[in-house]
């Protein structure tokens, strides 16, 4: 029996990452209500935290979790640090003196907590002076009837945060009414209408990530490029005289370097390089995720007796967010990016056998579980620890210095 959790992030004003909502649910029972909501709190808690290490999953940023009702009135939240842990109180959990009383025990205690889905309905007035954080949805919400909303909020001192934020736009708009934190994928969404032409810099990486889609490497091609690049060179090297090679001897020469590393792992590295450099002035999230979805495609695909296909889902993972960071429509990007047809077709028209790594990463972000599901029953007969690969995933973005 496999269990999920996922991560979604959430973001300042300056949308620099503070923390992240943690998201679980039981991996065969795949949502709620297949399995009650106390037991996917007290799982994630014992599965995930005793066992694994939330700050593993948080990289020790503010971990936002659910709580049912029974949860926080048998004091589980106890079992965690309250320095990185955010608490946050479901909108299916009713008021009740107890509850008053648990959550200013563990406001005492050093605990932060949250109202999630915040309906500005006048019963959690009592509760106000123990709460950090409102958890707005503007989907439930609309912009237009909400600065209206806020103005009953005058008194309260803590921070809001409105959740489900898809846009740029709607992300300025929070800020203007005061919101000070942001979830959503606002950051993952181009903004079309700025339609920024790509320099010349940004056409030669792009030039370097085609080369790395080829099936066959031009060793002696690679070289000349990466030489008039002195930037590119330097991390080719100091990535393979790190401590991931574990090497006893230096490195010295670019191709001397590229041989070693061999043909799948320089493409990974080269594709990896060029985007970095193309998202050298963009949300750095935004290329963290890019990462994780390429490590997660890469195992996905070999777990699923794909290995032949590796190197093209690592890839595809890769530019699924290549929109974004160079705020250009994907179609356009493509047509100056020449990677295969089945890596375009699985991120154009989510066609082909690249495609089904990459759903399954997007449902699992989005803790869609139930089409994870169905996705793992495509991709292989044989059960495959998804958990682990998503922790491997997020542990290879986090270490790795481009």
């Amino acid at each position: 029996m496999y269990s999920y959790i996922a991560r979604q992030p959430i973001f300042d004003q300056r949308q620099q990452l503070i923390g992240y909502e943690l998201l679980f649910r039981d991996g065969e029972q795949n949502s709620f209500p297949s399995i009650d909501p106390d037991e996917a709190t007290s799982r994630l808690i014992t599965e995930h935290h005793f066992l694994v290490g939330l700050e593993r999953i948080t990289q020790h940023k503010l971990a936002f979790i659910n709580f049912t009702e029974d949860s926080l009135l048998y004091q589980f939240p106890h079992a965690l640090d309250p320095a990185n842990t955010v608490i946050e109180i479901l909108e299916s959990v009713p008021f009740s003196s107890e509850l008053l009383t648990a959550c200013r025990q563990l406001h005492e205690q050093g605990y932060q907590l949250a109202l999630d889905d915040y309906t500005f309905n006048p019963q959690w007035q009592r509760l106000m002076p123990y709460i950090h954080f409102l958890k707005v949805d503007i989907r439930q919400n609309p912009l237009p009837t909400l600065a209206a909303q806020l103005a009953q909020l005058e008194d309260f001192r803590g921070k809001l945060l409105a959740e489900k934020v898809e846009t740029m736009e709607e992300f300025q708009q929070l800020k203007q009414l005061g919101f000070d934190y942001f979830q959503g994928y606002f950051f993952a969404h181009p903004q079309m209408l700025r339609h920024k032409k790509l320099g010349h810099h940004q056409i030669h990486l792009l030039a370097l990530i085609a080369e790395a889609a080829e099936p066959e490497l031009d060793f002696d091609k690679l070289v000349r490029v990466m030489e008039r690049d002195l930037g590119l060179s330097y991390k080719l090297l100091r990535f393979i005289n790190s401590a991931f090679y574990a090497r006893t001897k230096p490195i010295q020469t670019l191709k001397h370097a590229m041989v070693f590393m061999g043909a799948i792992e320089l493409k990974k590295f080269i594709a990896l390089v060029a985007l970095s450099n193309l998202a050298e002035n963009q949300q750095p999230e935004l290329l963290k995720l890019s990462i994780i979805r390429a490590r997660f495609c890469d195992l996905i695909a070999q777990a699923s007796g794909q290995a032949q296909l590796q190197s093209s889902a690592f890839l595809t993972g890769l530019l699924s967010l290549i929109d974004a960071l160079l705020e250009q429509p994907l179609p356009q990007v493509l047509t100056q990016l020449p990677v295969q047809d089945a890596i375009k077709q699985a991120l154009l028209n989510q066609q082909g056998p690249l495609s089904q790594p990459l759903q399954l990463v997007l449902h699992y972000e989005q803790a869609n579980w139930q089409s994870c599901q169905q996705q793992l029953q495509h991709l292989s007969s044989e059960p495959m620890d998804v958990r682990a690969m998503y922790l491997d995933a997020i542990e290879w973005a986090e270490q790795l210095q481009l």
